[in-house]
């Protein structure tokens, strides 16, 4: 499970950057496309938190939608999962969005 990993290096980073404030909310983006389940990061969130100023923050996770173009017809399409087919049929394509995974905001108290 590397969303263990994943997580304690988010809770890392803002534990570093917040200098000992007591951390109210988290908010991710994790890309639809990143290969990191949200639900995994939920709860290893909840149990790595423990103990830290991050003890009883909230954690928001935007799931932003993948999203591709063609290098065949130059068509631009939504991808929800990792098939990356054109529906011309081409699998020729360049992934614009969907494998974000990034911290976008911390609320301190």
């Amino acid at each position: 499970m590397h969303e263990l990993s994943i997580t304690q290096s988010v809770i890392d980073a803002v534990v570093e950057k917040m200098d000992g404030a007591t951390v109210k909310s988290v908010r991710l983006e994790i890309g639809k496309l990143s290969g990191v389940v949200p639900d995994s990061v939920r709860f290893c969130f909840e149990v790595i938190c423990a103990g830290t100023m991050l003890e009883g923050a909230r954690l928001d996770i935007d799931e932003p939608p993948g999203l591709a173009r063609c290098r065949d017809c130059e068509g631009e399409f939504a991808l929800n999962d990792l098939i990356m087919l054109c529906p011309c049929g081409s699998a020729n394509v360049e992934v614009l969005a969907g494998r974000q995974l990034r911290i976008k905001s911390v609320e301190v108290w």
